[in-house]
């Protein structure tokens, strides 16, 4: 299991402000577990200033990486980052609506900048593939591919309302296996309250479902109620 998560809550006092992430590791859990320890405080340092986003640690002396993705809750707006294909997906009066948008070498953009920095995409028993080996195209650590394979993440803010009810944070195990909507279908019951059992069954039962499809991959998911952030 190469998967980490991490959750702050409460932060200064205020339960309005929280920070949440998945991270999904690949060649070894040390990137991953790098990244679940210090990326939290590192972004809090960084939005409170006290830290440059230039000094924010890159894990490139663990073996392997991690994808990773974040969400930080602070006067009633959610900022919602990734960097490979970790994926949050949020419940619009039950509509899902994807928060982030997976980084992998088949996406026309992502493959435009390796290809321009003198790196190769192909693919290999139908996945895309950076330089023959990586199938993600942004996330921590993976020093071997540094040149390509970056840390920068994709960042989209909002600001929280009725209509918002839930937010799935979840590792690639998940979503290769369920859609969007159908893991808001089922988490949906569980995270307002019709449901007599609590969140971590509904979490359960979307790892179930994509083991239950042949996933293969570590299954990490995080479901996250809105109405206390608002």
């Amino acid at each position: 299991m190469e998967d980490r998560f991490s959750a702050i809550t409460n932060l200064r006092g205020d339960r309005k402000h929280a920070i949440f992430g998945v991270y999904d590791g690949h060649g070894g859990a040390k990137a991953a577990e790098f990244a679940a320890k210090n990326l939290d405080k590192n972004v809090l340092e960084a939005v409170a200033g006290k830290r440059d986003e230039s000094e924010i640690a890159d894990a490139n002396d663990v073996k392997g990486g991690s994808c990773c993705v974040t969400a930080m809750f602070s006067d009633g707006n959610i900022v919602v980052s990734n960097a490979g294909d970790c994926r949050a997906v949020m419940s619009v009066g039950g509509v899902a609506e994807a928060l982030s948008s997976d980084h992998r070498p088949c996406r026309d953009d992502e493959r435009t900048r390796i290809e321009t920095t003198g790196g190769y995409v192909d693919t290999f028993r139908g996945v895309w593939r950076i330089e023959g080996s990586l199938a993600v195209s942004r996330g921590i650590g993976d020093a071997h591919l540094k040149k390509w394979v970056i840390a920068e993440p994709e960042t989209k803010t909002l600001r929280i309302d009725q209509d918002h009810e839930f937010l799935i944070l979840a590792s690639d195990g998940l979503w290769d296996k369920v859609s969007n909507q159908e893991a808001v279908d089922i988490a949906r019951p569980f995270c307002l309250g019709t449901e007599e059992k609590p969140l971590l069954l509904g979490c359960k039962k979307l790892v179930d479902l994509s083991a239950s499809r042949g996933s293969l991959d570590d299954i990490s998911v995080m479901l996250i109620p809105l109405d206390q952030f608002i």
